[in-house]
């Protein structure tokens, strides 16, 4: 009895937070906590307690190497499943965010380059400005509520899942900074092996789980980001049944992917990204002056989110429509495809994330680009909201 009145009330509260507009926010909040408790007397125990050493890693290197794994396997599900049985299954569908998130990747990289390019210690950070947070974007989209046409909720959901894709490949390809062969090469053999148990109609996900653990410690020793263990084990994991027939309208009680994907939607609003954001928002803004607030690592990152993104998505989007590869979403109007295209902006995850990668050994660089991507986040989701609230619901 006593589990039980424990247990509902708190499933409940993890149902609540784990909504896509209440896990956005849970996410604002603990970046604002951080930011408060790095300007606090709190600040010297905040980074004394992410540098304790756990075991071969200290817990902040536990945080962005392993549960991020957790976030990246999320990723992985969810793109296998809208590239396998959802919306992004077909090339028509995949068009238009298709070429609003290819559009969204190069002109914030580009306009980074533009204030970057002739500073070799900055330049490596070009791809920070390129990634949407989908948790957030969406978060701000339910909050806007009917004035975002559910069309448009499923363009900017199937943009950020090809964003966070191509997110994934510029990881692999330019932040691995040393190869350890051997390692690699093992690493390949377990993503065989995992392949094989699907081709063999393995359905239970315990073996798929626990070479996916084997498969982190591999990838982390094989100088390849850890997190890239999470996305390679999605996508070995069966999203159909024995037969090979696609999981029925709410039924996920024959699908891996589909079950597994729902218990994570769970925890990793609810644990993963805030105790990310925790962990990476902090930065004192103490003795922060102009000449921070203008460097090129903040202005590139800032205006790359804010002016980039609406620019290549929106333009990339555009284009698409009028030479007749694509059509608007329904009952959406070019003006809340504009606003869309600013909530795109609105990057701070992985932008976080990447900022880390880019800049591991220069932390005045990673404070730059986390004052750019706080700026141009907040700068971006503010205009998109506004623009949301006055423009038409459809075209004329």
């Amino acid at each position: 009895m006593l589990s039980t009145l424990i247990w509902r009330p708190l499933q409940r509260l993890i149902d609540f937070m784990s909504g896509s507009a209440t896990g956005g926010l849970v996410l604002m909040g603990t970046a604002a906590l951080a930011m408060v408790v790095a300007n606090s007397p709190l600040a010297g125990a905040y980074e004394h307690a992410l540098h304790v050493e756990l075991g071969p890693l200290s817990v902040l290197h536990w945080i962005n190497d392993g549960l991020m794994a957790v976030f990246f396997l999320l990723v992985g599900l969810e793109i296998k499943r809208e590239f396998v049985d959802g919306e992004l299954s077909s090339p028509r569908l995949r068009i238009l965010p298709g070429l609003g998130a290819l559009g969204g990747m190069v002109v914030p990289a580009v306009i980074y380059l533009a204030f970057n390019g002739a500073h070799p210690e900055s330049r490596n950070g070009w791809a920070i400005p390129s990634a949407t947070d989908i948790a957030f974007a969406l978060g701000v989209a339910a909050l806007l509520g009917s004035r975002v046409p559910t069309s448009l909720k499923a363009f900017l959901a199937a943009l950020a899942i090809i964003d966070d894709l191509g997110a994934v490949v510029i990881i692999a390809l330019f932040y691995t900074p040393d190869l350890q062969l051997g390692y690699l090469l093992a690493s390949l053999g377990v993503i065989v092996l995992m392949a094989g148990l699907n081709r063999a109609g393995v359905r239970k996900l315990s073996p798929y789980l626990v070479a996916g653990a084997v498969l982190w410690g591999l990838v982390h020793a094989s100088g390849v980001h850890a997190t890239l263990a999470g996305v390679a084990t999605a996508l070995c994991i069966p999203l159909r049944d024995e037969h090979g027939r696609p999981p029925s309208d709410g039924d996920c009680s024959h699908s891996p992917l589909l079950q597994l994907e729902h218990a994570l939607h769970r925890l990793v609003p609810v644990l993963v990204l805030p105790l990310f954001g925790f962990a990476n928002a902090g930065i004192s803004f103490a003795g922060l002056g102009a000449e921070q607030w203008l460097a090129p690592t903040t202005l590139g990152v800032g205006l790359g989110l804010a002016a980039g993104k609406v620019l290549g998505v929106f333009g990339a989007a555009w284009l698409a429509i009028k030479a007749g590869w694509a059509e608007l979403p329904p009952q959406a109007s070019h003006g809340q495809l504009f606003a869309t295209a600013w909530l795109c902006g609105i990057g701070f995850t992985m932008s976080l994330f990447i900022g880390m990668l880019a800049f591991p050994n220069h932390p005045e660089l990673q404070d730059e680009a986390k004052l750019g991507i706080l700026a141009g986040s907040l700068l971006a989701g503010t205009i998109g909201a506004v623009i949301f609230a006055v423009v038409p619901r459809r075209s004329s």
